[in-house]
């Protein structure tokens, strides 16, 4: 089993803080596509944001993480409980799961391997859906200058696997019949210091922060103050999501 590459702990209360949310109509499609609702599972749960989309619709959730941290900084919800696991062991019994997701999170995964447990804990005609995002769109000018962050500053500090993102997870193989979700895009207001946290939640952020000993996203906050006369107004941030959704059997 391939070691568990841990890029967030440290940074985990600002990934609480600073990580956008999901919007409720995902939610809705996938309690639809769901053959039950009595048990769900979020993988790589993070700070619970996904667990807590899902909890509205089913009667428990089960999300795990393996970072300790992370589960430290999750949100508490009367129907989620949150568990320290691996994605490829998640102790959860056979054929026992409704809907098994995974939101941002299934680049870093050992894929066959974790979908040898999705398929050994779904039961028949559960459903699985993994999802993603890329860059923020905010305005042409400032899109121009966290592109260049994103493929210019940091270009060499991502991981290997930053590349199943850009291909919107298409490469990855999808052992599950295929199903098509509409498209789904996540609107958010965010003041330009939410901006900045956000970018310091990176993973690629946190590598240049160690290996070089500064922080890249001051440069940022200087390119975009003059985009950004008044740092609290709040902008309108856009992403496009992808996702790759099946049914087990």
């Amino acid at each position: 089993m391939a070691p568990f590459k841990d890029y967030f702990t440290q940074q985990a209360a600002g990934y609480a803080e600073f990580r956008p949310s999901y919007p409720p109509a995902l939610f809705g499609w996938l309690a639809s596509e769901s053959p039950g609702h009595a048990f769900a599972w979020d993988c790589a749960t993070g700070n619970g944001q996904a667990a807590l989309g899902i909890a509205p619709y089913f009667d428990r959730v089960i999300a795990t993480d393996a970072s300790e941290a992370q589960l430290a900084n999750a949100h508490p919800h009367p129907r989620v409980s949150y568990r320290r696991a691996r994605a490829e062991e998640s102790g959860l019994e056979s054929a026992s799961v409704d809907l098994v997701t995974v939101a941002q999170a299934l680049h870093w995964l050992d894929h066959p391997a974790f979908f040898a447990e999705v398929r050994r804990v779904l039961r028949p005609g559960g459903v699985v859906a993994a999802w993603g995002y890329g860059l923020v769109r905010i305005a042409p000018e400032i899109d121009a200058v966290l592109e260049e962050y994103c493929y210019g500053t940091l270009h060499g500090y991502w991981a290997p696997e930053r590349r199943f993102v850009e291909e919107r997870y298409c490469s990855i193989a999808f052992p599950f019949r295929a199903l098509e979700p509409p498209p789904f895009t996540l609107e958010l207001h965010w003041t330009l210091p939410h901006l900045l946290g956000y970018l310091r939640t990176w993973s690629a952020t946190r590598v240049y922060l160690d290996r070089e000993g500064r922080d890249p996203v001051v440069q940022v906050e200087q390119s975009l103050a003059p985009l950004w006369p008044d740092a609290d107004e709040e902008r309108a941030m856009r992403w496009e999501l992808f996702m790759r959704a099946g049914v087990n059997g």
